[in-house]
């Protein structure tokens, strides 16, 4: 099992200067990656991945950044891809693409397309479109969402043959999407610190994905949780459920900044 955070950017979370100060405490006491949600809508603010990202990217020197997770289906994919390798090449290759369909909360208000099949269909085009575009090969794409006419992609990641991807979601189709590439994210707790998610669901879940895989390259199976420090029982139990790695949740219903800090700070719960 390996341990980081995952910081939810709402309120006062949602400024990237206290995300920074995080993921440099986070470092310091021996987390190995910070993870952050992508949303917009939220009355109580949401932070911009990318620009929080971007800030841990040059204060950090060791942590895996991860997006947890971007809707493709809400981005120009050329663009995203654009952004994703100037990231990498930043973070000197420590980035992870954490990416799902999105909710409809996020997309109605701008009317763009929130059924989960169109969704769907965009992330599955939109992940190969973007793989293609990272190689730094002219592209030619006549898809059903998107197009480009000998299109040349530079520079490339840091990560060959690919920056590495995850998938989110709960759903079977979602498990078997994220098989076809490096990892399953998923969260286990609500917003009061309740499990959702036991670990023998997980469980069942992960022995459903690995049916799907059809090679042994490694995988990564993430979950989301609290824990207390020097308290491992419950990331272990997860670990033997298939998960490979622990992400402490960090956000506003669970406690101040400070306390937060002062959770990080105790470091991971080995």
């Amino acid at each position: 099992m390996r341990y980081g955070i995952e910081v939810v950017p709402f309120g006062a979370y949602s400024d990237p200067r206290e995300v920074v100060r995080l993921a440099q405490a986070a470092e310091a006491a021996g987390w190995e990656a910070l993870a952050l949600w992508d949303h917009l809508l939220f009355p109580y603010g949401a932070g911009d991945p990318w620009i929080t990202l971007a800030a841990v990217a040059a204060a950090t020197s060791k942590l895996k950044l991860i997006s947890a997770v971007a809707p493709l289906p809400r981005y120009r994919p050329q663009l995203l891809a654009r952004t994703l390798v100037a990231l990498d090449l930043l973070s000197s290759g420590r980035l992870i693409f954490g990416t799902g369909l999105g909710v409809a909360f996020d997309n109605e208000p701008f009317g763009d397309p929130s059924d989960p099949p169109t969704l769907a269909a965009q992330l599955d085009e939109g992940l190969e479109f973007i793989c293609r575009l990272w190689t730094g090969e002219p592209v030619t794409h006549q898809g059903r969402f998107y197009r480009a006419e000998n299109a040349q992609l530079v520079p490339t990641p840091q990560q060959q043959p690919r920056i590495p991807i995850w998938i989110g979601g709960d759903s079977r189709a979602a498990l078997r999407r994220a098989a076809h590439w490096d990892g399953w994210i998923i969260g286990t707790i609500d917003e009061q610190c309740q499990i959702t998610k036991m670990p023998q669901q997980l469980a069942e879940q992960v022995a459903f994905l690995r049916s799907f895989r059809n090679n042994h390259a490694p995988f990564a199976i993430a979950v989301d949780g609290v824990s207390v420090a020097g308290d491992a029982t419950l990331p272990h139990a997860y670990a033997q459920a298939g998960a490979t790695w622990w992400l402490e949740a960090i956000f506003g219903s669970r406690g101040t900044i400070t306390e937060m800090l002062a959770r990080v700070n105790a470091g991971p719960p080995v």
